[in-house]
């Protein structure tokens, strides 16, 4: 299947951050997994930008840094093995977007996921990190167990941020399964791009 396509959420997390982080920018990965977001936003800020990306688990930021260094992307991308309820310890600068993926290490232990807590905890020093007209895209898959409650933690969120300060969204496939990932994203209000 092609992997530009609308049932493919991760894919619409790029298209829209990709229009606010641009060379020399400077992003966060929450969720470093596989490293795919991690090497989609160095490509975007390019060798003068800076990525963050955050994972407790080693195996996770060994296998971004490979990937990383195979595109030779790593020079800009600081790699922190650290919850993502830690970022504003580990980022004291204005950020132009963050990425998030909720759930499980694709490859990895199931029952090693994503809590609501630490989550919010994180999204709420995300948007104080995030300059006007930057992006949050967060991506929630539902298959696991405590996903759902995770999913409306962070739906609540969204919903009562100040509207005359944030733009937030909610895309799902209506013609998938229940269990299809949800995509949230947060933009901060002021200029875009």
């Amino acid at each position: 299947m092609d992997n530009k396509g609308l049932d493919r959420a991760a894919r619409l997390v790029h298209t829209l951050i990709g229009e606010v982080l641009t060379l020399g920018g400077v992003a966060i990965d929450a969720t470093a997994g596989n490293g795919h977001d991690t090497l989609f936003l160095a490509r975007q800020v390019g060798s003068g930008g800076l990525v963050y990306a955050f994972d407790i688990q080693q195996q996770a930021l060994l296998t971004t840094s490979e990937r990383l260094v195979a595109h030779g992307l790593d020079k800009q991308v600081i790699l922190l093995q650290h919850s993502h309820e830690e970022m504003a310890q580990w980022v004291t600068v204005t950020v132009d977007a963050v990425i998030f993926n909720l759930g499980y290490l694709p490859g990895g232990k199931h029952d090693l996921v994503t809590k609501p807590e630490s989550t919010l905890a994180a999204l709420g020093a995300a948007i104080l990190l995030l300059r006007p007209g930057g992006r949050i895209g967060i991506v929630i898959y539902t298959g696991h167990s405590g996903a759902l409650k995770e999913l409306d933690a962070v739906e609540m969120f969204a919903k009562s941020l100040d509207p005359t300060l944030f733009n937030t969204i909610r895309i799902t496939n209506l013609n998938r399964s229940a269990r299809a990932p949800v995509v949230i994203f947060v933009e901060k209000a002021g200029d875009v791009g």
